[in-house]
């Protein structure tokens, strides 16, 4: 059965899982999956010509406030995937939709909602930045 995506996304990588990445079951542990979409959000921020690791240095700091994550079909070792966003506005909090899919066939691996909060010099507020680099990519609330 092939899957196809449901929506038009911002973003794509595509990623290989690593054996290393498996638990005992044979496929990717959870905790991976976050490691998978952290380096998707920051590929596409470094796609959009900023270093993440140059933002501290800066006085910026976007941390994740809050992440669900549902699990549909697992990875193992050596699965190609591709790792997909989408991006809106919710106050000061950008959310990242992102999802997983298994190539080739296609198949939902995981479907997650991170939300991005920005510390300017510490304090909690609003990222000129992060409006400015991200605004031609926002999209609709769902």
């Amino acid at each position: 059965m092939n899957a196809k995506p449901m929506r038009d996304y911002v973003f794509e990588i595509e990623m290989k899982a690593r054996d290393y990445e498996c638990d005992a079951q044979g496929i990717v542990n959870n905790a991976n999956y976050q490691h998978y979409m952290e380096h998707t959000r920051h590929e596409f921020i470094e796609s959009l010509g900023v270093r993440f690791d140059g933002l501290h240095d800066k006085g910026l700091d976007p941390v994740v406030a809050r992440l669900t994550m549902a699990f549909k079909t697992p990875l193992r070792g050596g699965d190609r995937f591709r790792s997909c966003i989408d991006l809106y506005k919710e106050g000061i909090k950008f959310v990242f939709v992102q999802d997983l899919y298994r190539i080739p066939d296609n198949r939902p691996v995981v479907k997650a909602k991170v939300e991005i909060v920005c510390l300017t010099n510490g304090r909690l507020g609003d990222s000129q930045l992060f409006n400015d680099l991200f605004s031609p990519f926002l999209t609709n609330h769902e």
